[in-house]
């Protein structure tokens, strides 16, 4: 593994652990060049997936961007980072699983979004603000109310 810091190539692995529930490997890792320390983690990838944008555009998945903009609409909520953890793993897990490597944005989209609601329905409004691009107040409005129960009136 290259070293992030020096790009010596002959770094060492000092600790190994399971981590994400036991579906990825925790790596610390070392550089007997320049002394530095990292970690980086090793998971089983199924198939290489790949992303069709609205606009036709075909793009490799990338889990980094998943796990970022995942990690923006979660920012300052209380939820633990290893529940978050196993949440992108899971989404991940569900897109290998489908059977099919070309995936519409889209039902990523919805499928990010169905985690999201079942977690946090704060961070799921922050994503749907984004992937349903809300342009108004009122569409906050209108997504916010289809969430809440009808009340009832007993007359």
């Amino acid at each position: 593994m290259r070293c992030p810091f020096c790009g010596n190539v002959d770094t060492q692995v000092k600790d190994s652990r399971p981590a994400e529930d036991h579906v990825a490997i925790r790596r610390r890792r070392f550089c007997p060049s320049c002394g530095g320390r990292f970690t980086t983690y090793e998971r089983v990838q199924l198939r290489d997936l790949v992303v069709i944008k609205s606009s036709g555009k075909r793009e490799d998945f990338d889990r980094d961007k998943l796990e970022r903009s995942i990690r923006i609409s979660m920012q300052k909520r209380p939820v633990d980072p290893e529940r978050i953890d196993q949440m992108i793993s899971g989404i991940v897990r569900r897109l290998e699983s489908m059977g099919e490597t070309d995936i519409q944005s889209p039902a990523i989209g919805e499928i990010v979004m169905e985690a999201l609601a079942r977690i946090d329905t704060v961070a799921y409004v922050r994503f749907a603000s984004v992937y349903k691009n809300f342009q108004a107040a009122d569409d906050f409005e209108d997504f916010v109310s289809e969430l809440r129960p009808p009340i009832l009136n007993d007359d």
